[in-house]
């Protein structure tokens, strides 16, 4: 049932980004196509011969779905690739079959995707989903792995580094940890290197901070509402640089400037009280989870940027807690899901009427964001609450991470 609801799911997914309107496949045929094509004829690499948006490996992806662009075209061919990822992630996670929270799991991810929509499949982002389930899975039991999957998603688009901060500080064996993320990071950067594109290498961190405020931010509400009550300074506009829309205000740009500090701040606080948790001994399949995702809705609350596949960050969290233990994960894990279809709502089905700053749409965009508020305050209270050594009971707890992590492990490699 969970293998024909996945092709269900994936098919019907795939052919909403062809017929729902405001191009939810916008970036597939507007960016990765001709990113890949240049790249292919010899022409300009981004990231190598010019600074890009993405970090390098993000071409990977874009020029195998080149590779396949022979079966129907190259939109059809990114979905088969995203399709493929998912199945190999979706695979490893629900196993023989055997596992309640698995099982729970898996459902969770499949009513996710059909709830967001295309713009989870149809962006870059539908490629770093799998790989961060998959390496999250793996952290416990093959942490090695687990973190080089982490951080070839972070090289993709760099969300994924929160798992990976996460995973530094509730994982035991972090040094094995750190050493995957380094393995990774220097053959990266030994690429660029040998391609002659190191000047570049790091481009990708200028192009995010020197970003305006872009309109479905949650910082943008304030500018947001004045366009919509109509007060003059206040709009929406198209950044063609960029690429996408943002809004405009009285004192915008100082905002705009002071946000990345201020997310670099929050993402900080947050780690630190998961590294206090950690030193006091706290279990990984307490922590863990719950760090991950105060971090993933960090990145997302404080970001100035809002793109709505963002919230695909969460799916990663999400399903390791339900993994480990699905009766205290399912509220969490409902409040994602109203977060997905919300998000549909707002993009692709109205987002032309939230371009003219129709209020309807734009109180959907504020709940949508105040949920997401919501879900980074329940996060926080799981990691402030998670006991210490001395309370949690070790053998429980190491009995526990065997039978959740240790097992599936063994099953995926075998």
């Amino acid at each position: 049932m969970l293998w024909i609801a996945f092709a269900i799911v994936h098919v019907l997914v795939a052919v909403l980004g062809f017929v729902l309107p405001n191009q939810p496949m916008g970036d597939v045929y507007n960016v990765y196509d001709p990113w890949s094509s240049w790249a292919l004829e010899g022409r300009t690499v981004v990231g190598i011969t010019e600074t890009w948006v993405y970090p390098q490996l993000a071409l990977v992806p874009m020029i195998l779905a080149r590779v396949l662009a022979w079966i129907a075209g190259y939109e059809v061919s990114w979905a088969i690739l995203i399709a493929l990822c998912d199945a190999l992630a979706f695979a490893m996670l629900v196993g023989r079959g055997r596992s309640n929270g698995r099982t729970a799991a898996a459902w969770f991810w499949l009513a996710f995707m059909l709830l967001l929509g295309p713009v989870g499949m149809y962006r870059l982002d539908g490629i770093t989903v799998p790989l961060a389930v998959a390496g999250c899975l793996w952290l416990v039991g093959r942490p090695w792995l687990g973190s080089i999957l982490l951080a070839a998603a972070t090289w993709m688009k760099v969300w994924p580094a929160a798992l990976l901060g996460a995973a530094v500080i509730a994982v035991k064996r972090r040094f094995t940890v750190l050493a995957g993320a380094a393995l990774v990071s220097g053959l990266t950067l030994a690429a660029i290197f040998a391609a002659g594109g190191i000047s570049h290498a790091f481009g990708f961190i200028g192009d995010q901070t020197d970003r305006g405020l872009q309109l479905e931010a949650p910082i943008s509400a304030w500018y947001l509402w004045r366009a919509v009550l109509g007060i003059p300074g206040s709009y929406i506009y198209y950044d063609r640089d960029i690429l996408t829309f943002e809004v405009m205000g009285p004192g915008k740009e100082v905002v705009a400037a002071v946000m990345t500090p201020l997310l670099i701040l929050a993402v900080g606080a947050v780690a630190s009280v998961g590294a206090w948790k950690a030193w006091r001994g706290a279990s990984f399949v307490r922590l863990f989870p719950a760090l991950a995702l105060a971090l993933v809705a960090a990145l997302i609350l404080f970001n100035k940027v809002g793109s709505p596949q963002y919230v695909t960050w969460i799916i990663a969290p999400l399903v390791v807690g339900l993994v480990i233990d699905r009766h205290r994960w399912w509220r969490p894990a409902a409040l994602g899901l109203a977060i997905a279809v919300i998000t549909q709502v707002i993009y692709p089905l109205t987002y032309g009427d939230l371009l003219d700053a129709r209020a309807l749409p734009a109180a959907l965009l504020t709940l949508r964001n105040a949920l997401v508020a919501v879900l980074l305050v329940w996060a926080l209270v799981r990691v402030a609450q998670v006991p210490g050594r001395t309370i949690a009971g070790r053998g429980t707890i190491a009995g526990r991470r065997t039978a959740v992590f240790g097992r599936s492990a063994g099953t995926i490699g075998s």
